[in-house]
């Protein structure tokens, strides 16, 4: 089987998290854009393909801030 090196766990973990985002809301807005034609699917894609580029970097670069976010947001367990 295939394995990916763990040191590219965060980067594929954003291509992962941003391909499925940006399908769901492209679908979304296509969706809500088109109705449901049969044009659907092809202008969902177009949408999801031009949008997942623009997402990937998005993701990398606000997840650390996010993280710190999130850490500064959340009590440490204790004991």
């Amino acid at each position: 089987m295939f394995r990916i090196s763990a040191r590219f766990a965060p980067f594929l973990f954003g291509l992962v998290l941003s391909g499925l985002m940006s399908l769901v809301v492209s679908g979304v807005s296509t969706l809500r854009t088109t109705g449901l034609s049969p044009d659907l699917p092809g202008h969902w894609f177009a949408a999801w393909l031009s949008s997942w580029p623009v997402a990937f970097p998005v993701v990398l670069v606000l997840a650390p801030l996010v993280r710190q976010l999130v850490a500064r947001l959340c009590t440490l367990p204790t004991g």
